[in-house]
């Protein structure tokens, strides 16, 4: 496999370089964050983003409730 050099700033080698998991070179670094989408690209394609995110508060809001309710109930309250 042929390969290319790229210059990248400091900061942006630093980024990648937390990114980087145990075993990956920054070849496949670059390659699984550049298959990545955001949120924004997300938004245009799924056509009730509102709704998700509404979703995934509610979400998030059931979960801290649970997790009060189970440490209430580990300190016998």
């Amino acid at each position: 496999m042929s390969t290319k050099t790229i210059s990248v700033d400091e900061e942006a080698y630093e980024q990648l370089r937390a990114r980087k998991r145990e075993g990956e070179s920054f070849s496949d670094v670059v390659k699984r964050l550049a298959g990545e989408r955001s949120w924004d690209e997300i938004v245009g394609i799924w056509p009730d983003a509102d709704d998700l995110e509404e979703a995934i508060e509610e979400g998030r809001e059931r979960s801290r409730q649970r997790s009060d309710r189970i440490a209430e109930e580990l300190r016998g309250e």
